[in-house]
């Protein structure tokens, strides 16, 4: 990571506690090496398995993100933002590539056990179910996303007010893709509203 990247790092307590959503940017545009390293971040995000189900579609193509503005009912964050991510899931593309998950220090038969155990479990699944039990591992690097594009000095906000099926067109995605979010990620140029959030004791429970 460069000096003028690591220069601008929050640590995970800052970037969390000045995270807020926003909806309107500046024109600066996210230098690719930027993007670079918020995604070298995010993709070591856990999951279960490590199947590794998510994937990003980042759009800075101003026509694309005309058209994104349009499928998200008209809202002027998507055009506004230097960068639009589209966080999704494809549990068809994890299946069909089982090995590409298995650990590489494992031996032989361990692997081989370890591809027919999971290639089992999912088998027993409709498409549908896949694509729910992914979308559940893939909101894991949405969070993980939000918290690297704001430690990395960017603001963004997530979405899910769009119309999926007009995105999936737009982008050429399968059927079978699952959206966690939309999200448009830059400079603020506004600032968001103050924090709201329930007290622990509404949300905490201790046993």
């Amino acid at each position: 990571m460069d000096t003028q990247i690591s220069e601008q790092i929050l640590t995970v307590k800052e970037a969390i506690e000045s995270r807020q959503s926003i909806r309107k940017f500046t024109e600066e545009e996210i230098p690719r090496e930027k993007l670079d390293a918020i995604f070298n971040l995010v993709r070591l995000s856990p999951s279960a398995w490590n199947l590794q189900p998510w994937r990003f579609h980042v759009v800075t193509d101003s026509q694309l993100k005309e058209k994104l503005q349009e499928a998200a009912y008209g809202q002027q964050q998507v055009t506004s933002a230097p960068a639009v991510v589209l966080v999704t899931s494809d549990m068809e593309d994890v299946v069909a590539n089982l090995p590409d998950t298995v650990h590489p220090g494992l031996p032989p038969e361990r692997k081989e056990e370890e591809i027919a155990n999971l290639a089992s479990f999912f088998g027993g699944m409709s498409i549908e179910e896949r694509g729910q039990w992914g979308l559940s591992q893939a909101g894991i690097a949405l969070g993980f996303l939000l918290i690297a594009i704001q430690g990395l000095g960017y603001a963004s906000v997530p979405m899910l007010g769009f119309d999926q099926e007009k995105v999936k067109e737009i982008l050429g995605l399968p059927e079978h893709v699952k959206f966690a979010a939309l999200v448009p990620m830059g400079r603020a140029a506004s600032e968001g509203y103050p924090h709201h959030r329930h007290k622990l004791e509404k949300i905490v429970s201790f046993h």
